[in-house]
């Protein structure tokens, strides 16, 4: 089985990019490619997907365990002959950018992966083989295995090429060129999503045919060979077990599939619907999750969709069990503004109006600590989470507290009780499975009959 991880020395060295020209590519050789992403990203994840047709996965070393992630890669990586993690900022950088915790390194330490570094020689040469050798000093092992040099043109890669590997102890495996089809846009919270970029399929097959022109996937190949995993793909669920009902459509987009596939190990029959275009929730939902997104670029149509709202709030006064993070939090409040600054009614569960911040209001991992019994927490208990967000509510909750792992900063936030979590925070059930036992058996308690 080929496994690699493709890091870099920093953001923006175009490794989403590399990742998903390198997955196509495997598959144009008949190859049976999955994906991961290092850290909590939601987005990257959806480009593998968009060149996959199967679903990609988070390996994220803060929001679980090293041997909860070795289980979800051995878990996502059986039946597949390859495996492509992509990782997370620059090698090294971990929790609050101090630490190498959660980095890409730690990933691939764990995991023993083979890793090349994709290098962007913008501005740097022969200062580009010092910053490779420090980072293969840095760390007594790095597993790093090949260079890829990426918007690159054909001259400077013949330059570059002989001198790296002479400077550095690494063969540098190819290049690719500046690619129109391998620049994708951005907003707030980080690249469009998949969906939104129009002819995406087209412009990674061209990034895919580019590569097998100037890369040695060969070599590649072969350098990344390793024994396959021996688990096997998981089975099929066939449960009896509660309807969950799950918020999918482009304002409600960020979920982990291994928290679905987590409330299914539980027991869970999830139920997907759309706030946006749907009249109402699933009749059969005993449960509600509601997960983070983009409400704020389709507040109107959100808001125009008032039998949507209605039924949201009524399964919320009836005792439903409702899990609402970040975007679906929002989308509980009484109104959210949106990218204009007009603010349009939710669904008014909760007191807050959710306003633009202007900027990143919070970032990064923290962990909570449970101030009471819950729907999702018992009193005392600490669980990791991660938090990302430019919008802000008047009313963020109070019910838990949060602590920075790094700096020791507190805050409070959310709304915690017998049959609701809302807040801010992205939680990761696979790394915490006892939540979504919570979760599901909170909805089966609700009962059979649904809103």
């Amino acid at each position: 089985m080929m496994e690699c991880m493709l890091t870099a020395l920093s953001s923006g060295s175009g490794k989403t990019a590399v990742a998903c020209a390198l997955l196509a590519a495997l598959k144009k050789r008949g190859m049976t490619p999955c994906a991961f992403k290092c850290g909590p990203d939601y987005i990257d994840p959806m480009f593998h997907r968009a060149v996959l047709d199967v679903p990609s996965h988070n390996l994220d070393l803060f929001l679980s365990s090293e041997q909860k992630v070795r289980s979800l890669y051995e878990r996502y990586s059986a039946g597949y002959t390859a495996a492509v993690v992509e990782g997370v900022m620059g090698f090294y950088d971990g929790v609050g950018g101090v630490t190498d915790q959660a980095s890409a390194w730690h990933v691939s330490q764990v995991l023993n992966l083979p890793v090349v570094l994709v290098l962007r020689p913008k501005g740097t040469s022969l200062t580009l083989a010092a910053q490779v050798k420090g980072l293969l000093s840095f760390r007594s092992q790095n597993h790093v295995i090949g260079i890829l040099l990426n918007d690159c043109s054909p001259m400077l890669a013949k330059s570059l090429s002989p001198m790296l590997e002479e400077q550095t102890g690494l063969p540098v495996l190819g290049f690719l060129p500046s690619m129109e089809q391998a620049s994708f846009e951005s907003r707030h919270l980080g690249l469009l999503t998949a969906a939104e970029i129009q002819d995406l399929s087209s412009r990674i097959d061209a990034m895919a045919s580019q590569m097998e022109q100037t890369v040695n996937l060969t070599r590649l190949i072969e350098l990344c060979e390793r024994t396959a995993p021996s688990s096997k793909r998981s089975k099929v669920w066939d449960s009896q077990g509660p309807w969950i009902a799950v918020a999918r459509d482009a304002a409600f987009c960020f979920t982990y599939e291994e928290t679905l596939d987590v409330l299914q190990d539980a027991g869970a029959r999830l139920t997907f619907f759309s706030p946006l275009r749907d009249a109402c929730l699933p009749e059969r939902a005993q449960g509600l999750y509601l997960p983070g997104g983009y409400p704020e670029l389709y507040a109107e149509e959100l808001s125009a969709n008032e039998t949507m709202r209605a039924s949201v709030r009524m399964a919320a006064q009836k005792g439903m069990p409702i899990v609402a993070e970040c975007g679906g939090f929002l989308y509980l409040g009484q109104d959210l503004e949106n990218v204009d600054g007009i603010s349009f009614a939710m669904a008014g569960v909760l007191p807050g109006h959710g306003v633009s911040g202007k900027k990143l209001v919070r970032f990064g991992y923290a962990q909570l600590k449970a101030e009471k019994d819950s729907l999702l927490f018992r009193t005392g208990e600490q669980f990791p989470f991660h938090e990302f967000h430019y919008w802000d509510s008047t009313h963020p909750g109070m019910d838990l507290a949060a602590q920075k792992t790094v700096t020791g900063r507190e805050w409070s936030f959310g709304f915690a009780t017998p049959t609701l979590y809302a807040g801010f925070p992205h939680l990761y059930f696979a790394g915490t499975p006892v939540l979504a036992h919570r979760f599901v058996q909170a909805a089966c308690a609700f009962g059979a009959g649904g809103v």
